[in-house]
């Protein structure tokens, strides 16, 4: 008699892993952003040539979450993040050991190109093995650790920079990196390869893509999150140059930097428990509203010289709290167009959220930045850019509801 394989495990060994794979990226976008405000001195270069590293990284980061979703399903999800873990942690020895900083920017790009598995394949085994309200909560622990990954990263990371050197946080993240090879490699489950792939996949794939850029919602709600990402990107970007210019050193700027993440998962939270009561659109219209604010009372305060790094951070508290109304309605928008191409149209929507959010960290470089005007107005541009593709998609949805569709 064959034995049966065991169903895979659900405890919370196995959760505690996906949401180790899918912070990964994440953590290895931010952890080096307090060290970005030395960089330029240390490597003596522009710091619009300091910011392609993280501009770079993103560009991967987004670009790569096209391919790897498809060749998941090819070849195995096990194997593509495996694959993925491998480039990182290579991507993070090459930054570790970089001399010059054309070597560590491509060292980033990499690192970005490595960590775009962990995010695909982590959401995508979240649908494969849990159902119903399990995978409700799995989701939910998700969007809490991707809140928190960005402010914890900056911390640790401003730490070692100051104890150990700029160099020993890619050094841990290629420790990481290992760890998590191991943690996928021994404690995740196999995924079946679909048996019913058509053999020219890639014209399948370019053919879904086609299909929803004929939806001018699909479109509007993808620039929508686009922009929405290139506020916070641009933030996240700027914000060591600005605390620097404070007085602000590496070991001190992610207790700053957290006013926004933080702030994202108070709204995601209250988004879960309002959207029922209000609707989609009134909460994103509170967000936009909310997020505005936070941009102008940041910039007002800068305007009026109240140049302290709490008059910087705390109005932002606002915008994050309105990114959180905003996000969740956004994303349901965009993947219920067309509910046979949710995955393309994630894969899109996320591509496309870190194509603009390289451009917002690039533009942070071209300016100078004794204080944080001319990055409120950075930030206060993209997301003037994100009201604008709201109301217009708000009125196309309107207009389409008087017709009847």
């Amino acid at each position: 008699m064959t034995a049966t394989p065991p169903p895979p495990p659900t405890h919370a060994l196995l959760v505690t892993n996906l949401l180790a794979q899918l912070a990964f990226g994440l953590l290895a976008m931010t952890i080096c952003l307090p060290s970005m405000q030395e960089w330029a001195s240390i490597f003596d270069a522009s710091q619009a040539s300091v910011q392609l590293t993280f501009s770079g990284y993103v560009v991967a980061y987004g670009g790569l979450q096209l391919l790897y979703g498809p060749l998941s399903d090819r070849l195995g999800r096990k194997n593509i993040l495996l694959f993925g873990l491998f480039v990182a942690g290579v991507g993070s020895v090459l930054a570790a050991l970089s001399p010059n900083l054309g070597l560590l920017t491509l060292a980033r790009v990499l690192q970005g190109a490595g960590s775009a598995a962990g995010m695909v394949v982590g959401r995508a085994m979240v649908q494969d093995l849990f159902q119903g309200p399990a995978r409700t909560r799995v989701m939910a622990y998700i969007g809490m650790t991707m809140g928190l990954c960005p402010p914890l990263a900056t911390i640790i990371g401003g730490q070692l920079h100051v104890r150990l050197g700029w160099q020993s946080n890619f050094v841990l993240m290629a420790v990481l990196a290992a760890v998590l090879f191991v943690a996928a490699w021994r404690g995740l489950p196999d995924h079946q390869k679909a048996t019913t792939v058509q053999p020219h996949w890639l014209r399948a794939m370019g053919a879904s893509y086609a299909r929803l850029a004929r939806e001018p919602a699909f479109i509007l709600y993808v620039a929508l999150l686009s922009m929405i990402t290139a506020t916070f990107y641009t933030f996240l970007s700027g914000a060591p140059i600005v605390l620097g210019s404070y007085g602000v050193g590496p070991e001190g700027i992610g207790y700053y930097i957290m006013s926004i993440p933080l702030a994202y998962i108070v709204g995601n939270y209250l988004t879960s428990h309002l959207v029922h009561r209000t609707g989609d659109r009134p909460m994103m219209l509170l967000g936009q509203a909310l997020t505005l604010s936070g941009v102008a009372l940041m910039l007002g305060l800068a305007l009026a010289g109240w140049h302290s790094p709490l008059a910087f951070a705390l109005p932002l508290i606002l915008l994050g709290i309105g990114h959180g109304f905003l996000v969740p309605p956004a994303l349901a928008g965009t993947v219920s167009l067309v509910p046979a191409l949710a995955g393309s149209a994630a894969a899109v929507a996320g591509l496309m959220q870190q194509m603009m959010g390289a451009v917002g960290g690039f533009t942070v470089g071209l300016f100078t930045h004794e204080g944080a005007v001319n990055l409120g107005l950075l930030m206060l541009g993209f997301a003037l850019c994100a009201a604008v593709a709201q109301g217009l998609l708000h009125r196309l949805i309107a207009r389409s509801a008087r017709q009847g569709r």
